[in-house]
């Protein structure tokens, strides 16, 4: 069954939301009384390269619906990046088996930790396919309900070449995943987001995966399942399909079986924040902890991005590479200055959090390369719950339209701003939407990068 809402939302900044507000009185808001033992347990399930923390949102507009935190789980893949050939070895690299062993576990997990008998997996890109495998290879009789997002489970591409490339439609895994006249395992309810052309790895021609003017095989339908619902979400690009508040409300009712009471993230009291310090061994982002890294959290003003006194948490990381919890009001601006072995010092600028989370990820930023030889200061600008679109969006990095944005297709999570020497110091306003970081432009020379991370 499919399901078209273009109408509805024609464009990612549709749905009426904007970043959580902080007025007086806001805080006075409540969570709706909990009647929710009936909606399973739900554990989420990130994509390629990826990781828990980007689930983050989703938590708090659950929590803010009256799900319990207890009875939700977020996987954090070891290695969370595909292999080039799925039966060959890759350092930092796992098989679709490696990730469908640790979601299994994950299912086990959750569902001894609430002594629930099934529970609901909700999947971004890649980690639809770790959900699939599961459910075909004996896991129906775990999981009620699967929500795929944004999975490509025709193939990012499908060819002939490449047969043991999990992403490839034609190869060996995704065929077997799809044979039968249903694509989807009898005795778990299937429900596929995806976007209406507006999903880089869902497109006719191959130029979105380095191979412009050569067909991919695949088109715009290519998350969809015969058997599952299929919901078309408007122009909501690949991750935000996942993690956009559009997304949430079909996440919501289909495993809850009605409307979120609310789409807006409940704001608590007060928060306290946690999580995991990873690194890049070999140039591949994993999830593997790095233990003798240093994070020093800050209150900034939101207007000049300059700390409001000392550090209000100091941490150094063991071998379990966890740093905090820190303890912080929900109205607070922060920077997070991560010193990690190895890599460039990383001042990471946020916006509030409203709610408490153990998934505050911090991972250094990559190493000054030859494009920022000439730099005296390296700003990124990042997204990692969702694209840059122009012009769908309002993008904006120091007053400006980054260069590095290509238009059309959303494609790009990241965009950069190299100032010059002279420059070093000053502050940088990166905004989204609504969504406005101020970050300060450290010095290149001291081998340091900031970022302004949007979480929204």
């Amino acid at each position: 069954m499919k399901l078209s809402r273009r109408s509805i939302l024609l464009g990612a900044g549709s749905l009426p939301f904007a970043v959580p507000s902080f007025r007086t009185g806001a805080l006075a808001q409540t969570a709706p009384a909990a009647q929710n033992a009936e909606v399973p347990p739900i554990l989420f399930v990130h994509g390629n390269g990826d990781y828990d923390a980007l689930w983050m949102t989703t938590l708090w507009r659950m929590e803010s619906n009256g799900i319990a935190r207890d009875r939700m789980a977020a996987i954090n893949f070891t290695d969370p990046n595909a292999r080039s050939d799925d039966k060959v070895e890759q350092a930092n690299r796992s098989s679709t088996e490696d990730q469908r062993r640790e979601l299994a576990a994950a299912i086990a997990d959750l569902k001894r930790r609430t002594g629930a008998p099934r529970v609901a997996l909700v999947g971004s890109s890649r980690g639809g396919y770790a959900i699939r495998n599961v459910i075909r290879n004996g896991g129906t009789g775990d999981v009620s309900h699967a929500v795929l997002c944004g999975t490509p489970n025709h193939g990012v591409f499908a060819t002939d070449d490449q047969p043991n490339n999990e992403f490839n439609g034609r190869g060996t895994f995704l065929r077997g995943l799809n044979e039968g006249e249903s694509e989807v395992t009898p005795g778990t309810a299937f429900l596929t987001l995806r976007s209406d052309g507006m999903d880089k790895y869902a497109q006719a021609d191959g130029r979105f995966i380095g191979k412009p003017g050569t067909p991919t095989g695949v088109t715009v339908e290519g998350p969809e399942l015969k058997g599952a619902t299929n919901l078309v979400l408007g122009a909501l690009d690949h991750r935000e399909v996942a993690f956009h508040p559009r997304a949430f409300r079909e996440i919501y009712k289909f495993i809850a079986g009605r409307e979120p009471a609310r789409i807006a993230i409940v704001p608590e009291q007060s928060v306290r924040l946690s999580g995991l310090v990873t690194g890049t061994p070999g140039g591949v982002s994993t999830n593997r902890p790095v233990a003798g890294a240093t994070v020093d959290v800050f209150r900034v003003d939101p207007d000049t991005g300059e700390r409001r006194g000392g550090a209000v948490h100091s941490a150094r990381t063991g071998a379990d590479g966890r740093w905090g919890p820190a303890q912080v009001e929900p109205s607070w601006f922060l920077e997070f200055v991560l010193t990690s072995p190895d890599a460039p010092t990383t001042h990471i600028y946020r916006s509030p959090f409203p709610r408490w989370s153990d998934v505050v990820h911090l991972r250094a930023a990559r190493p000054l390369g030859p494009a920022d030889k000439d730099a005296g200061a390296v700003v990124i600008m990042s997204r990692p719950r969702g694209y840059f679109g122009l012009p769908r969006d309002v993008v904006l990095l120091d007053g400006k339209e980054p260069a590095d944005v290509k238009p059309g297709v959303p494609t790009d999570s990241a965009a950069t701003l190299r100032l010059p020497a002279a420059e070093a110091g000053r502050n940088i306003v990166a905004q989204f939407g609504e969504e406005r970081i101020v970050a300060r432009a450290w010095p290149a020379s001291e081998n340091r990068i900031a970022i302004a991370e949007l979480t929204y």
